[in-house]
């Protein structure tokens, strides 16, 4: 029986604070509770996730790099590294397999400095404005994505 298809899913920087951190913008929904809704909906999909979340860039670099030849494909939410995250935009476009640009809030609505990215170069796409349902749809879209490939 082959092995489930492995999902990377990275949070960055301040993202442990969810549900607490500027609820007005983000609400009220703690990283477990999305995290235990990934889990739910890959279990549903038929795959496996791995999940990270670091306030330092080079530990969301090293996952990936640790994983470069085990996933299929991964979440990235770069949170403040989405202005500035030069290394982690470098270790995203060495990935072989897709990698989507996740973010709750729509970033293009907030203050000017955040709506350029220089993550979403990087990567295959961009789901962003739908709370924490950035992650799930995400999550279908790259398992789906990843289906269609391997027919």
């Amino acid at each position: 029986m082959p092995h489930a298809m492995k999902i990377l899913v990275l949070h960055g920087p301040n993202l442990n604070l969810f549900g607490r951190r500027e609820p007005h913008i983000y609400g009220t929904t703690t990283l477990a509770e999305i995290n235990a809704r990934l889990e739910k909906l890959a279990v549903e999909l038929g795959v496996e996730l791995e999940t990270i979340q670091s306030n330092h860039e080079g530990h969301l670099v090293d996952f990936l790099h640790s994983n470069i030849d085990l996933a299929s494909g991964a979440l990235v939410n770069p949170a403040g590294l989405t202005q500035h995250g030069v290394p982690l935009h470098d270790a995203i476009k060495a990935m072989p397999f897709p990698v989507f640009e996740i973010h709750m809030s729509n970033i293009a609505a907030r203050e000017s400095w955040r709506a350029h990215s220089i993550i979403s170069p990087a990567v295959r796409g961009t789901i962003q404005g739908l709370g924490p349902h950035s992650y799930l749809a995400g999550l279908r879209a790259l398992v789906e994505i990843q289906r269609e490939a391997m027919t």
